[in-house]
């Protein structure tokens, strides 16, 4: 059977590019999905969001505001505004929503690759992967030929064969005797200064990579946060890609 699997991660509320890439995931023929955490956070439509992964019923892990959200402790290293938005979208989500994000893993196995937030040394720590060092400590975890991870909003592959090396990708092989550690980018915050939904299809019986990068309505979306009276800067920066 083929297995063509969609990993989506950071969607952060932003119900306008979910459903953007949930269309683009249907028209790609993806057999399954898979998601990298943080469903929740920054944008005006967390219930909804979540729902939607739930009723998916997809291999999820947990995001750090996935966390935050899910229990009631002040959100430790939040700017305000991100904090604002912990404390608001609490108010949105039931007590069995809450109870879902707090269950919720920090790393998992699905068919032969493995998914996680952020990191794979300290998953629970909410490291930033940017930099090939940072890469390195995951892949000394690493189990699995592939692992895919989130968290920085930026898409970026490292690979590890001789050494470690990263960069920018649209698409690539998947080749024998090497480790990918592979960012997929975010749907409902993007920060690599291109402001589009993003996510990844992992083609297994080809064996590639491929980044996606879709357009959709930023005003709606921008228009919803500012409505439910959350801070203007997480608005704005969704025009930015920042």
């Amino acid at each position: 059977m083929q297995m063509k699997y969609a990993i989506i991660a950071d969607i952060h509320a932003n119900l306008d590019a979910f459903q953007v890439v949930l269309e683009d995931i249907k028209a790609q023929q993806c057999t399954h999905v898979a998601c990298l955490g943080d469903i929740v956070g920054y944008g005006a439509n967390p219930k909804e969001c979540l729902d939607i992964v739930r009723t998916m019923n997809i291999p999820t892990v947990k995001g750090n505001h996935d966390e935050y959200i899910g229990v009631d402790d002040d959100p430790e290293g939040f700017n305000d505004a991100a904090a604002e938005a912990v404390n608001w979208s609490r108010a949105q989500l039931t007590a069995d929503d809450r109870k879902w994000l707090r269950e919720l893993k920090y790393q998992r196995l699905v068919a032969n690759f493995t998914i996680v937030h952020a990191t794979l040394d300290v998953p629970q720590r909410w490291g930033y992967v940017f930099e090939k060092l940072e890469a390195a400590a995951s892949f000394t975890y690493q189990h699995t030929q592939v692992c895919f991870f989130g968290h920085t909003h930026v898409p970026v592959a490292f690979i590890r064969d001789t050494g470690v090396r990263g960069g920018t990708y649209s698409k690539f092989r998947v080749e024998p005797g090497k480790k990918y550690f592979v960012n997929v980018g975010s749907v409902g915050q993007p920060r690599d200064g291109s402001p589009k939904a993003a996510y990844v299809v992992y083609d297994m019986a080809q064996q590639t990579i491929e980044l996606r990068r879709l357009d959709y309505p930023i005003a709606e979306a921008q228009r919803k946060i500012r409505a439910a009276g959350l801070p203007d800067r997480l608005a704005d920066r969704l025009a930015v890609g920042r």
